[in-house]
């Protein structure tokens, strides 16, 4: 009985309680809409993914009756402003969540006690990274519901669009 009672206790201790994760914090300079480096650190956003710098996306500019007249636009240069403009001139805060197989740093961030990642995701300007994280769906349902950002026109997936140019 015992030794069951220290095996869900050493469990516990490793498993449900989080390290102390470290924390970067500073003044950040944005290198893309999913990437902020502080202090030479750079972070990537975890669970989240925004269009690459290069990416073109379309939105309607014009609509006649039934007719209706797209345009590309620079969908990664527009979520890399959003991020600059949020973060611009303030302390952020970022919870160290990993690392990737990249070898970058995954972090949580935070303007205030706003979630960075979240916010992005919610206004439109990135998209939840399924495949690593499930945290921020909900996020991204909104902003296609509202069709907010990214969701007023179309778009290839972050992920996709980087597949496609490799080939």
């Amino acid at each position: 009985m015992q030794k069951n009672l220290l095996i869900k206790i050493v469990f516990f201790l490793f498993f449900v309680i989080p390290a102390n994760s470290e924390i970067i914090k500073g003044i950040a300079e944005v290198v893309d809409g999913d990437t902020l480096k502080i202090d030479n650190k750079k972070i990537r956003l975890h669970g989240i993914d925004a269009p690459e710098m290069k990416q073109l996306c379309q939105r309607t500019f014009l609509s006649i009756f039934i007719f209706s007249f797209n345009k590309n636009y620079k969908c990664g240069e527009i979520s890399k402003k959003k991020l600059q403009g949020y973060t611009k001139d303030y302390n952020i805060k970022c919870k160290v969540e990993g690392i990737d197989r990249y070898n970058r740093i995954l972090g949580t961030c935070y303007k205030n006690k706003i979630n960075i990642n979240s916010r992005m995701v919610r206004l439109g300007y990135a998209v939840a990274y399924k495949k690593y994280s499930k945290k921020y769906l909900s996020a991204e349902r909104e902003a296609r519901r509202e069709e907010l950002g990214l969701w007023k026109g179309t778009f290839d997936m972050p992920w996709d669009w980087r597949k496609n140019v490799k080939k």
